[in-house]
C-alpha cells in the first residue's frame, strides 16, 4: 500500500498528491510517469510525474477528476493508501542525457497547457538545480484553472502565463505567446511543449515555422501504460511507437497529429477499439503482438 502523505487542491477538479513511494523517488527523471490503481479492481491510471523527493521517498502526482476512477481517487485523504503506484515507467526527457555545461549553452523554452503544467515542471526544476534557468509559458482558459504558478515562478527564469479570455496575465492562446516573443526578439534552442493534443499540434505547427526544434510529450494518449492496450499507438517518422513504451516524448515535428486525435476518439468506444485491432492486426500493441 502507498500512502498519501499530503493532499491539496489545485483547483475545483484538479489534485495535488504526494505518495510515498520509496523505491519509486530514489529512481524518477523527469518525463517519466507512474501508474496509479485506488483499489483492487479499479482502472489503471497512467499520471506523469510532477515532482519526487528520493530523500522523503515521496512521489507527487496531479491529476483532474474526468471519470468514476479519478473521482475515487479525489475521495482519498492524507493517511489513506493507493492499492498499487507503480513506476517510474516510460523514458525520461532526453535532457537529462546532457552534461550541465551543454544545458547551460542552449535557451530553452518549455510551453504549458493545462494540466500540462505538472508534467513540465519538474523539467524546469531539474534544470534550474543545474544551473539553467529556462523560460516557461503556461496557458489556460481562465484564470482559475490555472495550476502551480507559484512552484513555476521559483524554478523558471522569466514565466509568460496567458489565458485564453484574458482574465490573467496575457490574453490569448500559449502560441500567441511564443510569436510575441519572437517578434520581440527572443531566440531559443529548443521547444518542450506538453499539454492537450490540438495544443501541441498548432505549438509544432509554429514552432516548425520559425525553426525551433520541439519536442512534445504524448502522455494524454496512453491507457494501460505497459505497450500491451494498444491505445498509445502513434505514428513518428513514419514509424509505429507506442508513447509508453518508446516515449511518452518524441520530436514534436514527426509526430502524425491528425492521427493520433482521431485514433484516440476510436479508441474511447468498443467497436472503435474493435476495429483497430482488426486494422492494425498484430502490430495492435506494443509489447505483446497479440490480440483477442
Amino acid at each position: 500500500m502507498y500512502k498519501i502523505v499530503k493532499k491539496r487542491q489545485l483547483n475545483e477538479n484538479i489534485c495535488l498528491m504526494d505518495v510515498e513511494a520509496p523505491r519509486c523517488a530514489a529512481h524518477c527523471k523527469p518525463g517519466q510517469f507512474v501508474i496509479v490503481i485506488t483499489d483492487e479492481g479499479d482502472e489503471r491510471i497512467p499520471l506523469t510525474i510532477c515532482d519526487y523527493d528520493a530523500a522523503a521517498g515521496t512521489v507527487t502526482i496531479v491529476f483532474q477528476v474526468v471519470g468514476a476512477a479519478t473521482m475515487r481517487m479525489l475521495s482519498l485523504n492524507e493517511g489513506d493508501s493507493f492499492r498499487d503506484f507503480v513506476g517510474p515507467l516510460g523514458q525520461p526527457s532526453e535532457l537529462t542525457a546532457e552534461s550541465a555545461g551543454d544545458l547551460k549553452n542552449k535557451k530553452i523554452l518549455f510551453v504549458a497547457g493545462g494540466l500540462g503544467t505538472a508534467p513540465v515542471y519538474p523539467q524546469v526544476k531539474y534544470l534550474h538545480g543545474l544551473g539553467v534557468d529556462a523560460d516557461v509559458i503556461i496557458g489556460a482558459k481562465t484564470k482559475d484553472i490555472l495550476i502551480m504558478e507559484e512552484e513555476m515562478k521559483a524554478v523558471a527564469g522569466n514565466l509568460y502565463i496567458t489565458t485564453d479570455d484574458g482574465s490573467y496575465g496575457r490574453s490569448g492562446m500559449v502560441t500567441k505567446v511564443i510569436q510575441d516573443l519572437y517578434d520581440e526578439g527572443q531566440r531559443y534552442d529548443l521547444c518542450v511543449a506538453i499539454g492537450p493534443m490540438i495544443m501541441m499540434k498548432f505549438v509544432c505547427k509554429l514552432t516548425k515555422e520559425l525553426g525551433l526544434p520541439t519536442i512534445v510529450s504524448m502522455n494524454p494518449i496512453m491507457v494501460d501504460g505497459t505497450g500491451m492496450c494498444g491505445a498509445c499507438r502513434l505514428t513518428v517518422g513514419g514509424e509505429v511507437k507506442f508513447a509508453c513504451v518508446d516515449g511518452p516524448e518524441f520530436d514534436g515535428f514527426q509526430v502524425d497529429f491528425d492521427q493520433a486525435m482521431k485514433r484516440q476518439n476510436l479508441y474511447k468506444t468498443e467497436e472503435g477499439r474493435r476495429y483497430l485491432t482488426e486494422q492494425e492486426k498484430d502490430t495492435h500493441h506494443g509489447g505483446c503482438g497479440n490480440c483477442d
